[in-house]
């Protein structure tokens, strides 16, 4: 069996992958253990921080890519 691969948006699993089973077909999933090695501290800091992140976007405190390029390169 071939395993897939899930991404998490906006709290729900979304798979890109071709399948030949009928539309509105259950399929059981079962989440790997460790499969992304955070521990509950790890995971905690990992929420606050795109908490906080969401928050800046949200706020208009944001870096245009074009910048974060200029400044990558006046440090390389």
């Amino acid at each position: 069996m071939q395993a897939l691969k899930a991404r998490v948006k906006n709290g729900r699993l979304v798979m890109d992958e071709p399948t030949d089973l009928p539309e509105g077909s259950v399929v059981p999933l079962e989440i790997a253990h460790g499969w992304d090695e955070l521990d509950d501290e790890d995971r905690a800091a990992l929420h606050a921080a795109l908490d906080q992140a969401e928050a800046e976007a949200d706020a208009g405190e944001v870096v245009q890519e074009k910048d974060v390029a200029a400044m990558l390169e006046a440090i390389g």
